[in-house]
Protein backbone atom coordinates (compact mmCIF):
# COMPACT_ATOMS: atom_id res chain seq x y z
CA UNK A 1 0.00 0.00 0.00
CA UNK A 2 1.39 3.73 -1.32
CA UNK A 3 0.60 6.77 0.84
CA UNK A 4 -0.07 9.72 -2.19
CA UNK A 5 2.02 13.13 -1.46
CA UNK A 6 -0.34 15.17 -1.27
CA UNK A 7 -2.27 12.60 1.67
CA UNK A 8 1.19 12.49 3.33
CA UNK A 9 1.78 16.38 3.34
CA UNK A 10 -1.88 16.79 4.71
CA UNK A 11 -1.43 14.35 7.76
CA UNK A 12 1.85 16.45 8.31
CA UNK A 13 -0.12 20.16 7.94
CA UNK A 14 -2.87 18.34 10.52
CA UNK A 15 0.06 17.38 13.22
CA UNK A 16 1.71 20.82 13.21
CA UNK A 17 -1.83 22.67 13.25
CA UNK A 18 -2.64 20.30 15.89
CA UNK A 19 0.83 21.01 17.85
CA UNK A 20 0.83 24.50 17.24
CA UNK A 21 -2.96 24.72 18.69
CA UNK A 22 -1.83 22.70 21.67
CA UNK A 23 0.99 25.38 22.10
CA UNK A 24 -1.31 28.36 22.14
CA UNK A 25 -3.24 26.63 24.59
CA UNK A 26 -0.62 25.65 27.19
CA UNK A 27 0.38 29.19 27.02
CA UNK A 28 -3.21 30.56 27.93
CA UNK A 29 -3.00 28.41 30.84
CA UNK A 30 0.58 29.49 31.73
CA UNK A 31 -0.74 33.39 31.80
CA UNK A 32 -3.61 32.60 33.27
CA UNK A 33 -2.55 30.00 36.20
CA UNK A 34 -1.49 31.75 39.58
CA UNK A 35 0.01 28.70 41.27
CA UNK A 36 3.39 28.18 40.56
CA UNK A 37 3.29 24.10 40.73
CA UNK A 38 0.98 24.16 37.45
CA UNK A 39 3.16 26.68 35.96
CA UNK A 40 5.88 25.40 35.74
CA UNK A 41 4.17 21.87 35.32
CA UNK A 42 2.96 23.60 32.04
CA UNK A 43 6.41 25.09 31.16
CA UNK A 44 7.38 21.26 30.55
CA UNK A 45 4.12 20.41 28.87
CA UNK A 46 5.06 23.77 26.33
CA UNK A 47 8.25 21.97 25.73
CA UNK A 48 7.90 18.49 25.32
CA UNK A 49 5.01 20.02 22.32
CA UNK A 50 7.92 22.52 21.23
CA UNK A 51 10.04 19.09 20.70
CA UNK A 52 7.36 17.01 19.14
CA UNK A 53 6.94 20.18 16.72
CA UNK A 54 10.45 20.75 16.08
CA UNK A 55 10.68 16.98 14.73
CA UNK A 56 7.72 17.59 12.36
CA UNK A 57 9.94 20.19 10.93
CA UNK A 58 12.91 17.54 10.70
CA UNK A 59 15.15 19.05 13.30
CA UNK A 60 15.64 16.16 15.28
CA UNK A 61 18.57 17.90 17.30
CA UNK A 62 17.11 21.21 18.09
CA UNK A 63 13.99 18.64 19.52
CA UNK A 64 16.66 16.97 21.91
CA UNK A 65 17.86 19.89 22.87
CA UNK A 66 14.10 20.88 23.66
CA UNK A 67 13.03 17.89 25.46
CA UNK A 68 16.61 17.67 27.59
CA UNK A 69 16.87 20.94 28.38
CA UNK A 70 13.67 22.60 28.04
CA UNK A 71 11.71 20.09 29.65
CA UNK A 72 14.20 18.16 31.17
CA UNK A 73 16.61 20.03 33.27
CA UNK A 74 15.11 23.33 33.38
CA UNK A 75 11.64 22.12 34.77
CA UNK A 76 13.98 20.48 37.59
CA UNK A 77 15.58 23.36 38.33
CA UNK A 78 12.16 25.49 38.56
CA UNK A 79 10.92 22.96 40.94
CA UNK A 80 13.75 23.39 43.15
CA UNK A 81 13.84 26.66 42.98
CA UNK A 82 9.72 26.18 44.15
CA UNK A 83 10.97 25.14 47.43
CA UNK A 84 12.24 28.49 48.31
CA UNK A 85 8.76 30.54 48.09
CA UNK A 86 5.60 30.02 48.27
CA UNK A 87 3.19 28.38 45.77
CA UNK A 88 1.14 30.48 45.11
CA UNK A 89 1.84 33.97 42.85
CA UNK A 90 1.38 37.32 45.07
CA UNK A 91 -1.91 39.08 43.78
CA UNK A 92 -0.95 42.04 42.10
CA UNK A 93 -3.19 45.04 41.52
CA UNK A 94 -4.72 44.32 37.73
CA UNK A 95 -3.48 47.34 35.21
CA UNK A 96 -2.09 47.97 31.82
CA UNK A 97 1.34 48.12 30.13
CA UNK A 98 1.00 50.10 27.29
CA UNK A 99 5.12 50.20 26.24
CA UNK A 100 5.31 46.11 27.06
CA UNK A 101 2.27 46.26 24.54
CA UNK A 102 4.12 48.30 22.02
CA UNK A 103 7.81 46.62 22.49
CA UNK A 104 5.70 43.27 21.64
CA UNK A 105 3.92 44.66 18.70
CA UNK A 106 7.24 45.86 17.24
CA UNK A 107 8.96 42.72 17.76
CA UNK A 108 6.25 40.95 16.08
CA UNK A 109 5.89 43.40 13.34
CA UNK A 110 9.49 42.73 12.52
CA UNK A 111 9.77 39.28 12.79
CA UNK A 112 6.91 39.14 10.21
CA UNK A 113 8.78 40.82 8.06
CA UNK A 114 11.96 39.28 7.93
CA UNK A 115 9.97 35.95 7.60
CA UNK A 116 8.75 37.68 4.07
CA UNK A 117 12.27 36.85 2.59
CA UNK A 118 13.07 33.15 4.02
CA UNK A 119 12.55 30.76 1.11
CA UNK A 120 10.45 28.02 1.18
CA UNK A 121 10.47 24.89 3.43
CA UNK A 122 12.49 22.20 2.24
CA UNK A 123 13.52 24.59 -0.90
CA UNK A 124 16.79 22.81 -2.87
CA UNK A 125 18.05 26.02 -4.20
CA UNK A 126 17.97 27.63 -0.53
CA UNK A 127 20.83 29.26 0.68
CA UNK A 128 21.16 26.82 3.64
CA UNK A 129 20.82 23.69 1.24
CA UNK A 130 22.85 24.96 -1.77
CA UNK A 131 26.11 25.88 -0.33
CA UNK A 132 27.20 25.13 3.52
CA UNK A 133 24.20 22.49 3.65
CA UNK A 134 25.03 20.98 0.48
CA UNK A 135 28.95 20.61 1.16
CA UNK A 136 28.22 18.54 4.80
CA UNK A 137 26.13 16.52 2.85
CA UNK A 138 28.21 15.30 0.41
CA UNK A 139 31.59 15.89 2.54
CA UNK A 140 30.18 14.13 5.78
CA UNK A 141 30.70 10.56 4.57
CA UNK A 142 34.49 10.63 3.42
CA UNK A 143 35.63 13.05 6.15
CA UNK A 144 33.43 12.07 9.72
CA UNK A 145 32.94 8.30 10.53
CA UNK A 146 29.44 9.23 11.60
CA UNK A 147 26.43 7.90 9.99
CA UNK A 148 23.94 10.76 10.78
CA UNK A 149 24.98 14.05 9.34
CA UNK A 150 23.73 16.29 12.25
CA UNK A 151 25.58 14.25 14.67
CA UNK A 152 28.36 14.84 12.92
CA UNK A 153 28.24 18.51 12.67
CA UNK A 154 27.34 18.84 16.25
CA UNK A 155 30.33 16.40 17.35
CA UNK A 156 32.84 17.25 14.92
CA UNK A 157 32.53 20.24 12.70
CA UNK A 158 31.45 22.36 15.36
CA UNK A 159 32.83 20.43 18.04
CA UNK A 160 33.93 23.55 20.28
CA UNK A 161 30.72 25.26 19.92
CA UNK A 162 28.82 22.60 21.03
CA UNK A 163 31.44 22.52 24.04
CA UNK A 164 30.79 25.34 25.20
CA UNK A 165 26.94 25.63 24.51
CA UNK A 166 27.47 22.20 27.05
CA UNK A 167 29.58 24.92 29.80
CA UNK A 168 27.23 27.17 29.46
CA UNK A 169 24.23 25.17 30.74
CA UNK A 170 26.51 23.21 33.07
CA UNK A 171 27.86 26.45 34.42
CA UNK A 172 23.99 27.53 34.10
CA UNK A 173 23.10 24.66 36.38
CA UNK A 174 25.75 24.89 38.63
CA UNK A 175 24.85 28.94 39.50
CA UNK A 176 20.84 27.72 40.06
CA UNK A 177 22.26 24.94 42.45
CA UNK A 178 24.71 27.15 44.56
CA UNK A 179 21.63 30.13 44.81
CA UNK A 180 19.43 27.34 46.15
CA UNK A 181 21.85 26.31 48.56
CA UNK A 182 23.46 22.82 48.32
CA UNK A 183 22.92 19.94 50.38
CA UNK A 184 19.74 22.15 52.13
CA UNK A 185 16.51 20.60 51.55
CA UNK A 186 14.57 23.76 51.83
CA UNK A 187 18.25 26.28 50.61
CA UNK A 188 17.83 28.94 53.42
CA UNK A 189 14.56 30.46 55.57
CA UNK A 190 11.03 28.90 55.62
CA UNK A 191 8.34 30.32 53.64
CA UNK A 192 4.86 30.61 53.41
CA UNK A 193 1.97 30.64 50.84
CA UNK A 194 0.09 33.63 50.25
CA UNK A 195 -3.40 32.06 52.20
CA UNK A 196 -1.31 30.95 54.95
CA UNK A 197 -0.29 34.62 55.90
CA UNK A 198 -3.73 35.67 55.38
CA UNK A 199 -5.15 33.33 57.56
CA UNK A 200 -2.59 34.28 60.58
CA UNK A 201 -0.22 32.00 60.77
CA UNK A 202 2.81 33.89 60.09
CA UNK A 203 5.81 33.64 57.99
CA UNK A 204 7.69 35.40 54.64
CA UNK A 205 5.88 35.27 51.54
Amino acid sequence: MTVSPEFSAGAVAAIELALLTLLFVVALQMLKSRHLFAVVMLSGIYSLLSAAFFVSLDAVDVAFTEAAVGAGVSTMLMLSAMLLTARREKPVTPGRAPVALIAVLIVGAALVYASIDMPAFGDANSPANAYVGQAYVERTPNEIAVPNIVTAVLASYRGFDTLGETMVIFTAGLAVMLLLGAGAPRGGREVKDVDDADNGKGGNT
